[in-house]
């Protein structure tokens, strides 16, 4: 028999669980439903200040119980926050627990309080606020979001409206110490095979944490341990509350050891560009690559490829050394015109700023060379680097004769926070005028990533600006790399010829 201890997020308690509990009990499960201390009107034991390790021992008070009641093998689930006492209390226990499930939570690591994980910077700052003002005294709350701002915390997409309505009439202020005192792991845990439980609608997926470690994350080689398994939601960050019955299955197939497997970094090698081009040269200077054509004479238009990510500052090869980067800079070379690759600074959420900052360089360095039209630049984004779009979006020079886009992430994901105004490109895209827009969308993209998407193309429409879509029905993110079809082939040809057509106009 198994028993699951489910442990639940922020400002919330045992309530969110019910229906999947009910599934899990129907299967044959034992469940048990975790009152963390101050959460959902379950108080301190002894009145003392609530604090991470007080939840930790509320979650050891439950599994030496089923220990000692037979209870069978324990999976321990941890949602959001509830990864956090889940993980110190398999640290103290961890010869009793036979699996730890991961629900659309971080991975927090030894001496990192959980407000690290808070994916939204004015919610920490917030958090930091609160807690200056109760310095030197006993307890401090964090009040909990109002309907409208769960968003906050995690996309409630498919969340029904009652179900929505009652996490928050119920919903309890967090204790601060929760949030602010570190973590403490000895490694222990770390024996216990695990699964990771993705929502893609709030953002993340099983592609972009196997790209991740195929980067070379070093904190994540370790999710490649055939101990660790993987599975993906098509619902946002609640998935107890949006969808309870596709959760408990997943909970039980989890148990039983099942689940998506990543492969090691460095196992599968990236396959060449999906063209064939010619391998030209290229010049490298600093954090650029210039791709020059075979027959240039005089000036040359050019084309800068700006790389998604963020890209770990330890990933090797780095981007500029991509061959799907480097394939559409020989490219563009091919059909006469400079092509260029550059390596930014988007290392983390919190380096757009300074991302944007190596984009300018690159520009005004491509500019000056004499080998190129300093007239007639393109510059053509690829996934996560959309939101550094805004900043041409939004004034665009009259040296910038196309900007394209291939599956971008038009705007910050659920589980990124909120982005400085500065890189909203749905609210920029209003001030473009008549830049050529070309914007490559995969029909198959994260639902996550194609509202961001869609939210541009509205905005983009509402604003007359000029935009052409070029759609890859049946392709991915990524899909020169993913989908190497006809159809792949054709979008990258098409979207070559519009660019330089704007380009060379």
């Amino acid at each position: 028999m198994t028993t699951f201890i489910l442990v639940s997020g922020v400002f919330t308690g045992p309530y969110v669980w019910e229906e999947t509990a009910a599934r899990l009990t129907a299967a044959g499960a034992e469940v048990r439903a975790v009152a963390l201390s101050g959460l959902a009107g379950a108080p301190a034991a002894d009145g003392a200040e609530i604090d991470l390790a007080r939840h930790i021992a509320d979650v050891l008070a439950v599994i030496d119980a089923v220990a000692r009641e037979g209870g069978g093998e324990i999976v321990l689930v941890g949602h959001d926050y509830g990864i956090h006492p889940v993980l110190g209390a398999a640290d103290r226990r961890a010869e009793a627990i036979a699996r730890i499930v991961y629900l659309d939570s971080g991975l927090p690591q030894d001496g990192v309080p959980a407000l690290a994980a808070v994916p939204d910077q004015g919610v920490r700052e917030e958090v930091l606020r609160a807690a200056a003002g109760v310095a030197g005294k006993a307890g401090g709350t964090l009040a909990p979001p109002a309907r409208d701002a769960w968003q906050l915390w995690g996309s409630t997409a498919d969340v029904p409206g009652p179900a929505l309505d009652r996490l928050t009439a119920l919903a309890s202020p967090q204790p601060l110490g929760t949030l602010l005192q570190p973590l403490r792991l000895t490694g222990a845990a770390a024996t216990v095979p695990m699964a990771g439980v993705l929502c893609a609608g709030n953002g993340a997926t099983i592609a972009m944490v196997q790209a991740r470690v195929d980067f070379g994350e070093p904190s994540l080689q370790g999710l490649t341990d055939p101990r660790v398994t993987f599975f993906e939601l098509p619902t946002g960050h609640w998935p107890m509350l949006s969808g309870p019955m596709s959760l408990a299955v997943t909970l039980l197939e989890a148990a039983a050891g099942g689940g998506h497997r990543l492969s090691p970094a460095g196992g599968t090698p990236p396959p060449p560009f999906l063209l064939d081009v010619p391998g030209l040269p290229r010049e490298r200077t600093d954090n650029v690559d210039l791709y020059l054509p075979p027959d240039a004479r005089g000036p040359r238009p050019a084309v800068l490829f700006v790389h998604g990510g963020p890209v770990p500052r330890e990933a090797r090869p780095t981007p500029r050394d991509w061959p799907g980067l480097m394939g559409y800079a020989r490219l563009a070379a091919e059909r006469g015109v400079v092509g260029v690759t550059l390596d930014h600074r988007l290392h983390a959420l919190t380096d757009y700023e300074q991302a944007a900052a190596d984009l300018a360089d690159a520009v005004e360095r491509v500019r000056a060379d004499p080998r190129v039209d300093a007239d007639r630049v393109a510059l053509w984004f690829f996934s996560g680097s959309g939101p550094l779009t805004a900043d041409w979006l939004g004034g665009p020079p009259p040296w910038l004769r196309c900007l394209a886009a291939n599956y971008p992430v038009m705007a910050a994901l659920p589980n990124w926070g909120r982005l400085d105004g500065r890189f909203h490109p749905a609210d920029a895209v209003a001030h473009s005028g008549s830049l050529p827009i070309v914007l490559v969308r995969a029909g198959l993209e994260a639902a996550a990533v194609a509202s961001t998407v869609e939210m541009f193309l509205a905005a983009a429409h509402a604003h007359g600006a000029a935009v052409e879509v070029i759609d890859v029905p049946n392709g991915h993110h990524d899909f020169e790399a993913v989908d190497r079809t006809d159809e792949s082939r054709e979008a990258v040809h098409r979207a070559m010829r519009t660019v330089l057509r704007h380009l060379t106009a």
